[in-house]
């Protein structure tokens, strides 16, 4: 990294200590747009406590983290006392840092197979081809969109444990656009166990790794991941004293059942107070395909060329419509977006978006106070802006799906296409 990359580095870490260091670390912590019951810090906190006393953290129903960040936590608490906010931020600062070498590293093999291609790119196509200047102007987009977004501020301000996610997810990506198998199928052990969801990702891990179309390779990826998940879960049962396996319901199973029904961005938590009982098996099963598996197959036949964006793009999904979101997870797949900057030409819901997010996010904390402490709205209001938060992120992750689809019929074919001597206007079916 170049000095002027260094500063903003600076610039972003001491933005976030500064907020660390106020009252905002409280006010942040406690809302629950930012800390869910997954994440939050006086959870974790609880966690570490009672691990110092010698209690099994898992045998209630408020600590839901794995064993083995538990324990990296309490040895920090331990050596770093008042001084682990700044652990928190250096871990949002690395995540920065390391998605900025996603970029340049993606860039440049952009690049590289558009040497190739391109003596069948159409001629009027160069605004839409990767340009050498971009290997630098696309990470520092990258870098910009991450460390100044309010969402990723605040995130770590409140001192979210969804900066462990995103770095894991940050070293993830690495791991596909630099061809690490190991290092891609450690961090998405870890963070699969973390959080469930990001399991799906070996589906674009499949698409790198296997070029050949052998299904030996499928078959390596796959068995990797299973025996580092039960290497994993070894590991975290040694880490507890009373040799119990109850950290799996208190950590997946908690998720996969939705047993906290506290309001988040999300849309489980408003249907799951409303429904009967009897529904309830139906409709968490249906809602936790809908962030899994169900786009997975027709998003990985249709993107088998492009695996960055499909990972991409289930990132984005399954920061939409998992059990727990928080802003957070939705401030990493923003920070992935320049990386279509060649894409944005096609984008037409840009403004549409702006305002969904602007105004969702505005009402949000405003409604809240209203039902919660002056009564005086109820819990369809809330969910109403949460609804309208999750459909602008739907539009913007459809948007950016058909803006690629687009580019890349046009870089083959021409922007314009004359049609009986008039340009044609394409429309996607």
């Amino acid at each position: 990294m170049d000095k002027h990359t260094i500063k903003w580095l600076i610039l972003g870490a001491a933005v976030r200590l500064y907020l660390c260091t106020t009252d905002w670390v409280h006010i942040l912590g406690n809302r629950v747009e930012i800390a869910t019951p997954l994440n939050a810090f006086k959870r974790v906190n609880e966690g570490v406590y009672l691990l110092k006393q010698g209690i099994n953290p898992y045998d209630g129903d408020m600590v839901h983290e794995i064993p083995i960040v538990l324990w990296f936590l309490t040895f920090a608490a331990e050596y770093m006392k008042s001084w682990l906010p700044v652990l928190y931020v250096l871990i949002d600062i690395c995540t920065a840092c390391i998605l900025y070498n996603v970029s340049k590293i993606f860039v440049r093999r952009k690049l590289q197979v558009q040497c190739q291609e391109l003596v069948h790119y159409a001629k009027d196509t160069e605004e839409l081809q990767y340009h050498a200047n971009d290997e630098k102007a696309i990470p520092f987009l990258v870098l910009m969109a991450y460390l100044f977004n309010p969402l990723s501020v605040f995130n770590c301000a409140g001192l979210t444990s969804t900066v462990f996610s995103n770095m894991f997810l940050s070293i993830a990506l690495y791991g596909l656009v630099d061809h690490h198998m190991l290092l891609f199928l450690l961090s998405v052990v870890i963070e699969s166990q973390r959080n469930l969801y990001p399991v799906i990702l070996l589906a674009p891990a499949t698409l790198v790794f296997n070029k050949n179309g052998k299904i030996k390779t499928m078959l390596h990826v796959t068995v990797s991941f299973v025996v580092l998940s039960i290497a994993l879960f070894r590991l975290n049962y040694a880490l507890m004293g009373d040799k119990s396996w109850n950290f799996i319901d208190g950590t997946l199973g908690f998720i996969f059942f939705y047993r906290d029904l506290q309001p988040n961005i999300g849309l489980f938590w408003y249907f799951f107070t409303e429904m009967f009982e009897h529904f309830r098996t139906m409709f968490l099963i249906t809602f936790q395909m809908n962030a899994t598996i169900l786009y997975l197959v027709p998003l990985s036949l249709k993107l088998r060329k492009e695996p960055i964006l499909l990972a991409t793009i289930l990132i984005g999904l399954m920061s939409i419509f998992r059990a727990y979101p928080c802003v957070g997870d939705v401030a990493f797949y923003l920070a992935l977006l320049p990386l279509w900057k060649r894409s944005w030409k096609f984008m037409v819901h840009n403004f549409i978006v702006f305002c969904f997010f602007v105004v969702s996010l505005c009402m949000l904390p405003a409604l809240w106070h209203l039902w919660i402490y002056s009564g005086s709205a109820n819990a369809n209001f809330y969910f109403g802006a949460t609804l309208a938060f999750s459909t602008g992120q739907i539009f913007l992750v459809t948007d950016l799906l058909f803006a690629y689809v687009k580019r890349e019929f046009c870089l083959f074919n021409g922007q314009k296409i004359i049609v009986q001597g008039k340009e044609a206007k394409i429309v996607l079916g």
